[in-house]
């Protein structure tokens, strides 16, 4: 299944998508999408989605999922994109962490920040899990996965390299989480490790890779982070970047005001977002 959220910005509805691309109403079956929804999809069985009602118009989406406890980055992911940026691939996964008030839906504007010269994009898989996983093995750990999602890893360069610190202060700014448009259930991806991934600037091409360059893939992403914390349901991981993120370029490209993003990955929709200054 597809599941989505949709509505006005805090008075979002639950959803799915139907076999012709229509929005369907789901509210009259759950509340909403995140952590109790997902971790026992006992309401989906037998459900008929073209029975529910369905929605008029083309409404906003909201993020594909609400209730995030935790929304876990993993950096460095990708060797091609370690290289661009002058980095060497890490030993075991880099994790840091993005605030979860940087979420917003998949096409909502996102700000450039107050003195802000580096703000970047960077197209990754997002893995939102669906069953508690502490200490689970690399074998089992896709069991706690709910499905997948597209994720922007919107970054200020400058805020995460030369502000000291983590780069966690380069990463949490406002709307800098646009996720979904969907929740797409593992049962419709066959093989996470194995997916296109785009992302274009004004129309024109930056990012075009796979997640089968991953370094360290889904399986072992969740079952490396499950040692370290307990991972809930609705909790977001986002998995890493390909290359073609504009500090990689020379000279490095940045957004600015204006600027349309529009980014994609195969099997799980596509986002598009206008970046506009934070006044």
């Amino acid at each position: 299944m597809k599941l989505l959220r949709y509505g006005p910005l805090g008075s979002e509805k639950p959803g799915v998508l139907d076999k012709d691309g229509q929005i369907r109403d789901l509210s009259g079956v759950i509340a909403d999408i995140g952590g109790e929804a997902i971790s026992d999809m006992g309401w989906a069985d037998g459900l008929d989605i073209d029975s529910l009602p369905v929605v008029d118009d083309s409404p906003r989406l909201g993020a594909c999922v609400t209730g995030t406890g935790k929304f876990i980055c993993i950096g460095l992911n990708y060797a091609d994109h370690a290289a661009e940026t002058g980095a060497t691939v890490p030993p075991e996964p880099v994790i840091f962490m993005k605030a979860t008030s940087a979420i917003v839906g998949p096409n909502d504007d996102v700000l450039i920040p107050r003195g802000s010269e580096a703000t970047d994009w960077e197209v990754e898989l997002g893995v939102i899990i669906g069953k508690k996983a502490k200490y689970v093995s690399e074998a089992d750990a896709l069991e706690h996965v709910a499905g997948y999602c597209v994720i922007n890893d919107v970054s200020e360069r400058d805020f995460q390299t030369k502000r000291s610190g983590q780069w966690t202060k380069g990463k949490s700014c406002d709307t800098f989480g646009p996720t979904g448009p969907w929740l797409v259930t593992k049962d419709e991806v066959a093989d996470p490790q194995n997916l296109k991934m785009w992302l274009t600037v004004n129309g024109i091409s930056k990012q075009n890779g796979s997640s089968k360059t991953m370094v360290y893939g889904v399986a072992h992403v969740v079952s490396y982070l499950s040692q370290f914390m307990t991972l809930h349901p609705g909790d977001i991981i986002s998995t890493g970047t390909p290359p073609g993120v504009g500090m990689g370029f020379k000279p490095p490209q940045y957004l600015k005001a204006g600027d349309v993003v529009e980014l994609g990955i195969e099997g799980l929709g596509t986002q598009k977002q206008t970046f506009i200054a934070d006044v």
